[in-house]
């Protein structure tokens, strides 16, 4: 008998600002540029697409494009989508 598997989306698990923020610095500590912007992508999907690329002034195909798995997102397209999600980049000593 085969195995039955489903998929697993993350969005359906961020349900509080905490467990988007852990999502989010786990994705950053790891350090790929591509889990990072799909950790943003699954956080903003999470909270609501086409209401997160509204309040970054982006569409929303234009979200969906750079934060799928493939995207590659711009550092304004991401500062202004974590901005709209209500978090700040910000740089420290590594260590």
């Amino acid at each position: 008998m085969p195995l039955e598997t489903t998929l697993w989306d993350p969005a359906e698990r961020l349900t509080s600002p905490e467990a988007e923020l852990a999502y989010l610095e786990a994705a950053f500590e790891d350090g790929d540029p591509a889990l990072i912007a799909a950790a943003i992508g699954d956080v903003a999907r999470a909270r609501g697409m086409s209401r997160i690329a509204r309040e970054a002034g982006l569409s929303r195909e234009a979200m969906y494009k750079a934060f799928r798995a493939e995207g590659n997102p711009t550092l304004e397209t991401v500062a202004g989508v974590t901005r709209a999600l209500g978090f700040k980049l910000t740089i420290r000593p590594a260590g």
